[in-house]
């Protein structure tokens, strides 16, 4: 039998609590949510002023990068690189700003932060990692 790690309530406040404050940081409204490796929602946080859509948006990047266990601009990638027919995937965003959370090489979780600019949405992503990763290291 395999054992994986899993997330507690305390880590996932702990990601959506460092992404905040790198939006907060950077004066970005956005939305994060972090989902569990299947994809369902644990934790989802709308910032102020941010635009409704954006509750959804995150979520499915989130869920996006859990199941397909990658960061979601990869489908970005591959779709401007000619590969269109990932469109029509069902249960997939192409929007970069969805990462995974892998601890010890098991995909535990994902973010997804919606809001922004693109870019901007994967740094604020990519801080709500990093507190798990560091805090694990």
């Amino acid at each position: 039998m395999q054992r994986k790690p899993v997330l507690e309530s305390a880590e996932v406040n702990r990601i959506v609590t460092a992404a905040r404050e790198e939006a907060i940081r950077n004066k970005w409204s956005v939305t994060v949510a972090v989902v569990d490796d299947g994809g369902h929602l644990l934790a989802l946080e709308r910032l102020d002023e941010c635009a409704p859509i954006s509750a959804y948006i995150a979520t499915e990047k989130a869920r996006t990068a859990a199941l397909g266990r990658r960061d979601t601009k990869s489908y970005e990638d591959m779709i401007n690189s000619g590969r269109t027919a990932l469109i029509s995937a069902p249960l997939l965003t192409s929007l970069e700003g969805g990462l995974p959370l892998v601890v010890e090489g098991k995909v535990v979780a994902a973010i997804g932060v919606s809001g922004v600019k693109p870019e901007q949405d994967a740094q604020i992503a990519a801080a709500g990692v990093a507190a798990i990763c560091l805090s694990r290291a």
